[in-house]
């Protein structure tokens, strides 16, 4: 079964009228993680897109740089994206409840936020609302003021990223401090960690960006 099947089913299982932060309640045990964590880039996404007062074709369409969503799929993926939207609960309610679902996992909610920053920059732009936004979510998630600028590094387009601030380390440290940092999120970046802590198989595609600004971080350091 995709994983857009089991959010449906997750969403059927709501009762009429009941809000959709409620699913995450139903989504405790590890194999349905992955669902929760689909379910939370969507309907944190949907709140996001709301924070610079507009929901464009480009931020729907940004799922797909975080998701691989088959057409016959678009449905249960709409379908999360709007519920959430129409819920007057606010951003930093569902925040709370994903906190507490990933309480023991950092660094998925760190492959969520990431996934967050792709939705944000969609439109081509990154605006002051999203940011203060994605900052009040990483501060309830538990994310270093450190890991927050890292995060916004290396998926914020820049036209010179900071690869200091990309690897999460400082130009004082030892080079070989900074190397085992690049390994080290390199190898968290691997598809099958990824997956064994939460990420669903259909989101790994952040794992080929997020390679790809670490290495180039490194090698603008070291070379």
């Amino acid at each position: 079964m995709s994983i857009w099947s089991r959010i449906s089913a997750a969403l059927a299982a709501l009762a009429s009228g009941e809000a959709l932060s409620a699913v995450f309640d139903r989504l405790r045990t590890p194999p349905e993680k992955s669902v929760a964590f689909a379910i939370a880039v969507i309907a944190l996404g949907a709140k996001l897109a709301k924070a610079d007062g507009t929901v464009t074709r480009n931020e729907v369409r940004a799922f797909r740089e975080v998701f691989v969503i088959p057409e016959a799929e678009e449905a249960n993926a709409a379908r999360v994206f709007n519920l959430a939207r129409q819920d007057v609960a606010g951003f930093d309610v569902y925040a709370r409840r994903i906190a507490a679902l990933f309480e023991d996992g950092h660094a998925v909610l760190q492959d969520l936020m990431e996934g967050l920053f792709h939705i944000a920059t969609a439109d081509g732009d990154y605006h002051e609302a999203e940011d203060a936004v994605l900052h009040q979510v990483a501060d309830i998630f538990g994310l270093s003021e450190r890991e927050f600028r890292s995060l916004r590094a290396r998926c914020v387009p820049d036209a010179d990223p900071d690869p200091y601030e990309v690897l999460g380390v400082t130009p004082d440290m030892p080079i070989a401090e900074i190397r085992s940092a690049w390994r080290r999120a390199v190898r968290d970046s691997h598809p099958d960690v990824m997956m064994a802590r939460g990420v669903p198989e259909e989101a790994i595609r952040m794992a080929e960006q997020r390679l790809i600004a670490l290495n180039r971080a490194w090698e603008e350091i070291s070379g």
